[in-house]
């Protein structure tokens, strides 16, 4: 099998993008599937180079996560490097769209909230930037459950 390329995007890529990498590489180094590569991005670059948002960074060393990548802006090269590409919400995803240069890249696009498995009402992720400690945990709830069920999926075609 071809080794599987996973890009995860939100807005600034501080918060739920870098979050959801930070969860799928736990998840797939705790199964032992190193064939699957998984990175981040924002569709803006106005955090480019800065680490995740310190209350991210908190709220997930408090489940045991290392959230440690560096934020940057997607690039048009993006749709050649990675076969599925994840936003957390519809404009996310507006975004993406738009940004796609032709329906190959249109087809990589998909939303992170469409792998959940236990929270059956959840349309997005939302963005917890502005919001209080009770909206990152909330965010990280649904990410891992969105990331559980994406590895699920992974599994189911190997």
């Amino acid at each position: 099998m071809r080794r599987k390329k996973l890009l995860f995007i939100c807005l600034g890529n501080i918060c739920r993008s870098p979050a959801a990498e930070g969860v799928m590489k736990a998840l797939l180094e705790r199964e032992g599937m190193y064939d699957v590569e998984v990175d981040s991005a924002g569709i803006g670059n106005w955090h480019a180079g800065e680490l995740p948002d310190h209350r991210m960074r908190k709220c997930g060393a408090r489940r045991g996560y290392d959230f440690n990548s560096r934020a940057r802006q997607i690039r048009p090269e993006d749709f050649d490097r990675f076969d599925l590409v994840l936003g957390m919400d519809e404009e996310n995803r507006f975004d993406l769209m738009q940004r796609a240069r032709n329906d190959d890249d249109r087809r990589k696009i998909g939303m992170l909230v469409s792998y959940v498995t236990r929270h059956p009402e959840a349309r997005t992720i939302p963005d917890p930037y502005y919001g209080g400690e009770r909206d990152f945990e909330y965010a990280l709830d649904l990410i891992e459950d969105a990331c559980e069920g994406l590895l699920m999926e992974l599994k189911k075609s190997e």
